[in-house]
């Protein structure tokens, strides 16, 4: 079951700043909506590309936690692996985020989950990279497909939850 949208996914980058700035809307409260994000079997149902499954090799979503999955399609893989430094309830989730294909490359992510009103959520992800140039290869990437139809996929999953 789809379910049309009017939210739209923000991807920003100050131009100074190796930061990467998402901002994204959802129609369910931020319980659901952080349930999603550290809950292994919701998680999968909506991250990434709607052309790329994903296997949760490791999961453990509180503070000192480890987190790796694989994505994957026919005979491409990648995996994706950090920790959760802090995982508030609701509210607040940091964690490290690096890539197979870089394992130098380290990326701290604080997403924040703000309550709207009408029982909806504002999620805001902020992304400190290393460099401006691995920030600006990250957004050539096509990132902005993953993001846009994760969400996409995640609008899907909170409206059959709901």
């Amino acid at each position: 079951m789809s379910r049309t949208t009017t939210n739209q996914t923000r991807i920003e980058a100050d131009p100074d700043l190796p930061v990467i700035r998402i901002v994204r809307e959802f129609d369910a409260p931020p319980e659901r909506v952080f349930r999603a994000w550290t809950d292994p079997e919701l998680f999968v149902q909506w991250i990434g590309p709607r052309s790329i499954d994903t296997t949760i090799e490791r999961w453990d979503a509180r503070t000192g936690g480890e987190w790796r999955y694989t994505g994957s399609r026919d005979d491409f893989s990648m995996g994706f692996w950090g920790s959760f430094h802090e995982v508030r309830p609701s509210e607040r989730l940091v964690q490290t985020f690096s890539f197979d294909g870089a394992p130098d490359g380290v990326s701290l992510e604080t997403m924040t989950f703000e309550p709207l009103e009408g029982g909806r959520c504002r999620i805001t992800g902020v992304s400190v990279v290393e460099s401006l140039e691995i920030r600006d290869r990250i957004l050539a990437s096509g990132m902005d497909v993953g993001v846009n139809e994760g969400y996409e996929k995640l609008d899907e999953l909170l409206a059959r939850d709901a």
